[in-house]
């Protein structure tokens, strides 16, 4: 069975391709941003699965809320830790993000508005603790060059998802920047 691609590199397409024979499967997008616009879970919830959201921006998780009443939107970051972060939030976009240098570059560069403001955040051990069953079949994690620290949150739980997609370039870049973060990964058994 085919699905409708909705990712914006085709995430969905190669996820589906990997897990297509789960029945009804479990995933965790975290900086999930638009229910519909480049996400990775859209094409899964059509098929079936749920899930959980992670996304910071008001307007994205209310609109994830009315798409998927079913499922579990967490209005935070996720951080290395509990508490309250600096969020800079470019409206309309997939591009928010907790780092300032990020932020500037897209202002600077692009010429995009960048709301500054104040989140909550949590960690992954936070999240993994919110799955209701035993599998966690993909954890997808973009949160534009904050991937470490999602990571660096992941220190109690020992839930293992099947599959983790981490974005792994500078944002709207082709540039690799995963050397800071990709020993985390690696440290709990992925390849």
């Amino acid at each position: 069975m085919g699905i409708t691609s909705y990712a914006q590199n085709f995430e969905d397409v190669m996820l589906w391709r990997a897990l297509n024979d789960v029945g009804m499967g479990f995933y965790i997008d975290i900086g999930a941003q638009h229910p519909m616009t480049d996400s990775v879970s859209k094409a899964f919830y059509e098929q079936g699965w749920r899930g959980i959201h992670v996304e910071p921006v008001a307007d994205y998780a209310n609109l994830l809320r009315a798409d998927r009443a079913d499922e579990v939107v967490i209005q935070a970051v996720v951080a290395e830790a509990h508490g309250i972060v600096r969020f800079y939030q470019i409206p309309n976009t997939g591009l928010s993000t907790t780092r300032r240098e990020i932020a500037a570059e897209h202002r600077e560069k692009l010429g995009f508005p960048v709301i500054e403001c104040l989140v909550p955040a949590v960690t992954l051990d936070d999240v993994f603790d919110q799955v209701p069953g035993d599998d966690i079949h993909w954890l997808k994690i973009d949160v534009e060059s904050a991937e470490g620290e999602v990571l660096m949150g992941w220190r109690h739980s020992q839930r293992r998802p099947w599959v983790v997609v981490i974005e792994a370039t500078h944002p709207n870049t082709p540039v690799e920047n995963f050397e800071s973060w990709e020993a985390l990964i690696v440290d709990k058994g992925y390849d």
